[in-house]
């Protein structure tokens, strides 16, 4: 699949660290998806329930970060994946998860994870 709904710099705070300080206060987070899915019929048709909704995206992946706790960045993008995953019409996402002050003495811009995720093929399953 090359279609793909490209979503950058999704910035949000959230509790993610191994460090007491890390969570005890919440922390700004940024996010990047690339969400894979079939996009022809979208663009035959200009209708948003022919697509991945990606305002919808945006506010799970925000309530994600927002609600839930995570020691390790790779948590919480794994966790990111797994609610973008659970919209059939995805059939694969990258997560890109970047603490924006990461708790290092030296000068670092950001620390991050970037994962891959796909669906597992499920036999005799319809996509819609």
């Amino acid at each position: 699949m090359s279609d793909r709904i490209e979503l950058r710099g999704l910035r949000t705070l959230g509790i993610c660290g191994v460090l007491p300080e890390e969570q005890a206060r919440p922390q700004p987070l940024e996010v990047d998806l690339d969400v894979e899915a079939d996009l022809a019929t979208a663009g035959a048709s200009d209708r948003l329930e022919d697509t991945v909704d990606y305002g919808a995206l945006c506010s799970v992946v925000e309530r994600v970060v927002s609600a839930e706790r995570f020691a390790l960045l790779e948590r919480l993008a794994a966790r990111v994946a797994e609610v973008v995953l659970a919209d059939d019409r995805v059939d694969a996402v990258t997560v890109a998860v970047r603490k924006l002050r990461p708790p290092v003495p030296q000068q670092l811009t950001t620390s991050g994870v970037r994962i891959v995720r796909r669906r597992a093929e499920r036999p005799g399953a319809e996509r819609r």
